[in-house]
């Protein structure tokens, strides 16, 4: 029911990532098809099977963060079909999200992810090696996340002001600083993919061994190929890697909003989560020093 055009109204007016339109996109889906199997018709829809439909999903195992995450595309697209004029009802609104137990982010202890940074052994001095290493360097050296990383361009590097230009979700663009050290491996790694005369059409900075722009499959595996070396926990993804980032300048003193604005977040409540890593970090040096605990 209008799923193509709220599909276009999702990439073009929301300007939602790929990513989360594709989420988006299957959750919509999901949700029709099986009223579709029960034999009910869409304006037959209210609060009560809406709550059901979400039920069923509990049942069948999916996480608590999943199923909100459900109920808020159900919302959108809701919402959507209101302000087409196709459709007055909205069952969402009586619908409350779930409440999740908190989970305190993933991270990779700093000095592990420094040691293999600095193993020049870990990675091969060929284009392929360097660019995996440039990927861990910038998703732990700048908090990006993946698709950040997979959109950025050669072109949104400022060798002159050591800084990279990103854009974050709803084209949001955010400039963060660039270290000496990774303004020198990029520089290395863009003669490397000279040399290689790599045909790239898309001036993307992170590229394959056959110059087309990196995709998320790509990414995912360079991350969990290296952090396997260094850690047994089990979640390896690019997101601990920005985890990370943003926990170890907690860690050393960064002020909250400054973090705030590096990551990219709209507001500060989604960088206070990591407060919570640095309390229970301070909770473990506490117990192994001090004599009575």
């Amino acid at each position: 029911m209008y799923l193509e055009r709220f599909i276009s109204f999702l990439r073009f007016e929301k300007h939602y990532s790929d990513h989360t339109i594709k989420a988006y996109e299957k959750d919509i889906k999901n949700y029709l098809f099986f009223w579709q199997t029960e034999s009910v018709m869409f304006e037959e829809i209210a609060h009560r099977q809406l709550r059901y439909y979400l039920s069923t999903l509990m049942e069948d195992g999916l996480a608590v963060s999943s199923i909100n995450r459900v109920l808020s595309s159900l919302r959108t697209y809701y919402k959507f079909l209101q302000r087409e004029g196709v459709y007055k009802a909205n069952p969402t609104l009586l619908v409350k999200a779930i409440k999740a137990p908190k989970r305190l982010p993933t991270v990779i202890q700093e000095d592990k992810l420094i040691q293999l940074l600095d193993h020049n052994e870990v990675f091969s001095e060929n284009f392929e090696g360097q660019r995996d290493r440039l990927i861990i360097e910038l998703l732990f050296g700048t908090g990006m996340r993946l698709a950040e990383l997979i959109q950025l361009k050669e072109g949104d590097i400022d060798h002159y002001n050591q800084s990279i230009r990103i854009l974050g979700k709803r084209n949001k663009e955010r400039i963060v600083p660039m270290l000496p050290h990774l303004k020198l491996l990029i520089e290395r790694y863009l003669k490397l993919k000279k040399v290689e005369n790599l045909d790239n059409n898309s001036l993307t900075l992170i590229v394959t061994i056959k110059g087309k722009q990196a995709y998320q499959k790509l990414i995912y595996q360079v991350v969990t190929r290296y952090l396997s070396l260094i850690t047994s926990q089990q979640k390896k993804s690019p997101h601990v890697l920005r985890h990370s980032f943003a926990t170890a300048l907690l860690n050393k003193g960064a002020d909250l909003n400054a973090i705030k604005e590096l990551l990219g977040h709209a507001n500060l409540v989604a960088t206070q989560v990591y407060t919570h890593n640095s309390v229970e970090r301070l909770k473990s040096i506490y117990k192994q020093a001090h004599p009575k605990a």
